[in-house]
């Protein structure tokens, strides 16, 4: 056999290098994550501990200047929330030889943006179910202090309804009146009230004008926006009772992710299988901010 002819090239060992996997992993993990893209985002990376603590200082008072007197001082007891590191999801495969002899490249193509995919559900899902506090909340499925998506304004008590346009205005105030910048605010919602939001005059009317419909493809998830808020459409909306689902506007500051250990992949050769031990893992914690920030909205699945 010619010299040079039977060499193991990069080329036909392609399948199991280990950087093609880690790059299309995060690719495929930063293309479908819609709420962590949303929400704040702090790295914890290469840092040792399971808690990170995070100032939450209280907001001052300006106060009026009396001549001749002292000026007031703002002396408030400030306080901190605790992201606990504690959530950690793997996607393993383990590909036998025979596979890897047969199958064709693209098999590789399928794992990786499978395992994107799973562990970008896994953490927006963390980050959605915050919302289950949102507004003195207790945490629950049951979102005790959602509001019903037809008016919101009455609390949802297992009975959703279609999102309406005085509902979303309403929702809207609801975070002014909480003193939520108007900046950083975003809707996300359940493809079913994407069909409703399709059949608003208020929605389609916006979006048909100037240059929002044209950012669409730039931020996933994004259909438009309403009234100034930015719409992001996910199956990965939370569930409520009796199998409706959540919508959920909030700022960003309502949430943190704290990654510790990003989307990484490794492989190992597992002779006694014949195969090869493909992981994709992550380790983060999630955790509410300010819980005024971020109102549900009950409506139909």
């Amino acid at each position: 056999m010619p010299l040079g002819t039977s060499h193991v090239t990069a080329a036909r060992a392609a399948t199991f290098i280990p950087e093609i996997w880690s790059d299309e992993i995060v690719a495929a993990y930063k293309k479908n994550l819609v709420a962590a893209n949303l929400f704040k985002k702090m790295s914890f990376k290469g840092k040792k501990g399971d808690t990170v603590h995070i100032p939450a200082p209280v907001r001052g008072s300006a106060n009026l200047k009396v001549a001749e007197t002292q000026v007031t001082l703002n002396a408030n007891t400030e306080s901190e929330v605790l992201v606990y590191i504690n959530k950690h999801y793997e996607y393993s495969r383990l590909i036998e030889d025979i596979v890897e002899v047969q199958a064709l490249s693209s098999l590789r193509q399928f794992y990786t943006d499978d395992a994107g995919y799973a562990l970008a559900r896994q953490v927006d899902t963390d980050l959605v179910r915050l919302g289950r506090g949102a507004n003195g909340g207790d945490g629950t499925a049951a979102y005790d202090k959602a509001y019903k998506g037809d008016d919101g304004t009455t609390l949802y008590t297992g009975t959703a309804a279609a999102l309406t346009a005085a509902a979303i205005r309403r929702t809207i105030q609801r975070l002014d009146d909480n003193d939520v910048p108007m900046d950083g605010r975003f809707f996300i919602i359940p493809p079913s009230s994407r069909n409703t939001l399709l059949g608003l005059d208020t929605f389609t009317t916006f979006n048909s004008v100037g240059e929002a419909a044209s950012a669409n493809s730039i931020r996933n998830g994004m259909i438009g926006d309403i009234y100034g808020v930015s719409v992001y459409v996910t199956t990965n909306a939370d569930a409520a009772t009796d199998g409706d689902r959540i919508a959920l506007m909030a700022h960003k500051d309502f949430a943190v992710l704290a990654e510790q250990v990003a989307v990484r992949s490794q492989t190992q050769y597992k002779q006694e299988y014949l195969g090869t031990l493909f992981t994709a893992d992550t380790l983060y914690g999630v955790a509410e901010l300010r819980d005024t920030s971020a109102i549900a909205l009950a409506v139909p699945a």
